[in-house]
């Protein structure tokens, strides 16, 4: 059984700029007025349905780069 790919959101997140936030974002479509607020919100703070639609969304990092 092949194993399902997660994404490292907590790691991504972490690590990158307002815009490569806002990318992610934009790629799990999130409205453009939250994705202001969202943007600046530590990666635990993110609500967990969306923390859930970011791991599992299939979005690689090299997507987002």
């Amino acid at each position: 059984m092949p194993k399902i790919g997660t994404f490292d959101g907590a790691k991504f997140w972490q690590n990158a700029y307002a815009h490569n936030r806002g990318k992610l974002l934009k790629m799990v479509k999130v409205p453009d007025d939250q994705i202001i607020i969202l943007v600046n919100k530590k990666y635990s703070e993110l609500p967990p349905a969306l923390r859930y639609d970011i791991e599992t969304s299939g979005i690689q990092k090299k997507d987002l780069m």
